[in-house]
């Protein structure tokens, strides 16, 4: 064995958290081995126990996610906002342009492709209770998008934000380390991280996250399969899967092994002008009135209507619809919450609270809403003027189908366009999982910001290894339905964190508390001031003066 490779390994030894690493990795190996050996009974166990939660806990889901995103909007126009990450003085790291593709591409964006043509489809065919329109009509249009809004808009980077945004300012203002139990920090103190009860969270996470990104990667191996299927009658057995996940595991592997500014950085560059170029021809060949209509009156219904909407639950009726859709969401956003968090962290430093903020709300959703109008909006225009059965297609092969033939209808040389549809779904998958596989790093060995090539690796081939399996034997649905399972306990995560961090900025920069701090002020000035005139009055050998 070389030196560099001894070198090399012996850091990656010095680096991991033994109790987090390894009992992260063998209780992930457990759980997703059995849901491989076992893929019904686990599925329906999973359904069973996320069914539950959805109709007795829903609202707590709504909840939780209610209030991060009232949380974030105050950190956006309130004074806490200026709050810096890092020195007064630091310079960020990265370009606002770079920061923003690499938090846009890392947060929802494998999402957006595998959903962005198909939700509002669904809406469509199936009714919104909210609305109370009628399914299949005119005017349940621009209600299916507007909902489809709801689950992709603010909430989810909500979620993300105040997790993100708990864990940075420790990690770049206190020196905590780089890992999810720094949520705790505002309780226990920076300097109690290291104790062995608050691991435990962090092996939590490992678990989550490796699942979440094992089902990521598994959705787009199916994407991809789907178009090559679609466009060019390819179709893959058992063998044809597992090389292309290599494949993918490969790519996103050695992105994340560049590390940030070589590898995550340019992929998410290429990402967005892919991305934007995309979603430019799609609006300016497709039915460019009808969208600026329709998405024009979704905004604004979502605008009007986003309290009602975000604390919906359809009591009178069942919470059946919701809990499949946005408590669904909700807790799928919460799974992920911890990972992108990392990530934001990673690359923050040097901005301000609002800065960061701006990005992840406003940034991402100007990116995001253009995008579900245009393809949404155009899904929904072919199967109504009929010049595309989409929704039968989709019920037929799947919802990773509808890109493909949705771009050979609207625009001219589809074709060549769906095969760049087809390269932003791998781009996306390598960006997100990349991220995200570098934040299951990062906290993996107590924090460091950047992690050994070694570790990167090796969590790159696990994710690979445990998605292969997942494919082939039919595993990835119940896993899922394990990793929203799990996403119910990170709600409590974000409470702690706005309660942790409104206790730490009410002591730099009080607000809540503001008349009880200008009425000490006043009383101490005003000590102050009568102290200051009796030791005036004092003789010498009290302290005062002779006049």
């Amino acid at each position: 064995m070389s030196t560099d490779s001894e070198s090399a390994i012996e850091s990656f030894r010095d680096e991991i958290d033994p109790f987090v690493f390894l009992g992260g990795a063998i209780v992930t190996i457990l759980a997703i081995g059995y849901i491989a050996a076992r893929p019904d009974a686990a599925a329906k166990s999973l359904t069973n126990a996320n069914n539950f939660l959805w109709s007795e806990l829903g609202w707590l889901f709504l909840w939780a996610m209610f209030l991060a995103v009232a949380f974030c909007l105050w950190l956006l126009i309130g004074p806490w906002g200026n709050i810096k990450f890092g020195d007064p003085n630091e310079e960020p790291e990265f370009s606002y342009f770079s920061f923003l593709a690499m938090l846009f591409s890392a947060g929802l964006s494998t999402g957006l492709v595998f959903y962005g043509p198909a939700e509002a489809l669904y809406h469509y065919s199936s009714g919104l209770p909210f609305f109370g329109s009628e399914a299949k009509s005119s005017a349940i249009v621009p209600d299916a998008i507007q909902y489809t809004m709801l689950h992709w808009g603010i909430s989810p980077w909500s979620a993300y934000l105040v997790v993100g945004v708990t864990i940075a300012y420790y990690v770049h203002r206190k020196g905590a380390p780089i890992k999810p139990s720094t949520v705790f920090a505002p309780f226990i103190g920076v300097e109690n991280l290291d104790e062995n009860w608050v691991k435990p969270l962090d092996l939590l996470m490992v678990v989550i996250s490796v699942g979440g990104v094992a089902v990521s990667l598994g959705f787009v191996v199916t994407q991809f399969l789907a178009g090559m299927s679609y466009n060019y009658g390819v179709e893959v057995g058992d063998l044809g899967t597992i090389l292309v996940t290599v494949g993918l595991t490969v790519g996103f592997t050695a992105s994340a092994a560049l590390g940030v500014k070589r590898g995550i950085r340019r992929v998410s560059t290429f990402n967005m002008y892919l991305f934007i170029t995309l979603l430019v021809v799609a609006f300016v060949f497709g039915p460019t009135a009808f969208l600026l209509t329709t998405g024009t009156e979704a905004l604004g219904g979502y605008v009007n209507n986003f309290v009602g909407m975000s604390l919906y639950m359809n009591a009178a009726n069942g919470v059946d619809w919701v809990g499949g859709w946005t408590v669904f969401y909700w807790a799928w956003w919460f799974s992920f919450a911890p990972m992108i968090g990392i990530f934001i962290t990673r690359i923050c430093r040097g901005r301000t609270i609002r800065q960061v903020v701006f990005a992840g709300l406003i940034g991402t959703t100007a990116a995001s809403f253009p995008w579900f109008i245009v393809m949404g909006g155009s899904s929904l225009w072919v199967q109504t003027k009929g010049s595309l059965d989409l929704l039968t297609i989709v019920f037929e092969q799947g919802r990773e189908v509808a890109g493909f033939p949705l771009f050979e209808t609207l625009i001219p040389f589809g074709g060549v366009f769906a095969v760049g549809y087809l390269l932003l779904v791998l781009t996306f998958l390598i960006t997100t999982v990349d991220s995200t596989t570098l934040s299951l790093a990062m906290f993996t060995t107590d924090g460091r910001e950047n992690p050994s090539t070694v570790n990167r690796v090796t969590w790159g081939g696990l994710v690979g290894l445990l998605s292969s399996l997942l494919l082939i034997s039919g595993g990835l649905a119940a896993l899922k339905d394990f990793v929203v399972l799990l996403g119910f306990p990170i709600a409590f995560v974000l409470g702690l964190c706005v309660v942790g961090l409104v206790i730490e900025f009410e002591q730099l920069h009080p607000v809540l508390l503001t008349e009880r701090y200008e009425k000490d002020e006043r009383e101490n000035t005003d000590q102050q001031t009568v102290a200051g005139y009796l030791s005036k009055r004092r003789p010498n050998w009290m302290g005062g003066t002779d006049d």
